[in-house]
């Protein structure tokens, strides 16, 4: 992926969506954590760290999705049933690493489509209701940095920050 573009707002998505600017980015909050507390719930915390990484990988493939539909058009998900996994511990050993794997493919393919010749950040979606490339990434950018400090706030919980 390109680390910069010629368009300095498409420049300035790129690192908002990156993160680490104003908070921690996605691989430092999910660094080294141990398996087994990704499905420990806090005391007074409605979610897991499971839940959390697997709500953002969700809820990134839906804004992705909307963005540049695959065949077939776009497909709406049902609030909040199907971008929250029920289950607090994750389903196999290797859902943990499968999904964090997804969030950064999934950036990477939804920053491609921000790196595109001639794009238009500001043309509407023929299949919305006004929406833009500008307002997809902002949305990303914005709903990931929400729960990242999250899952911050549940790593102080369980003892397991250790950044300054």
């Amino acid at each position: 992926m390109p680390e910069t573009s010629n368009d300095p707002l498409v420049t300035q998505l790129l690192a908002l969506l990156r993160g680490g600017q104003a908070h921690v980015d996605f691989d430092a909050a999910v660094s080294d954590f141990p398996a087994n507390l990704r499905g420990v719930v806090p005391d007074r915390l409605p979610y897991s760290a499971w839940q959390i990484v697997e709500h953002l990988r969700i809820t990134q493939q839906d804004i992705l999705n909307f963005s540049a539909p695959p065949t077939g058009g776009y497909q709406p998900m049902t609030w909040p049933d199907h971008y929250w996994p029920e289950q607090a511990e994750p389903p196999h050993a290797h859902a943990w690493n499968q999904t964090l794997a997804t969030v950064r493919e999934d950036r990477a393919k939804f920053e491609a489509l921000l790196t595109r010749p001639q794009v238009d950040l500001y043309k509407p979606f023929q299949w919305g209701q006004g929406q833009n490339l500008l307002r997809e990434a902002l949305l990303i950018a914005d709903h990931n940095a929400y729960h990242l400090g999250e899952l911050v706030v549940l790593r102080r919980l369980l003892g397991i920050w250790n950044r300054k």
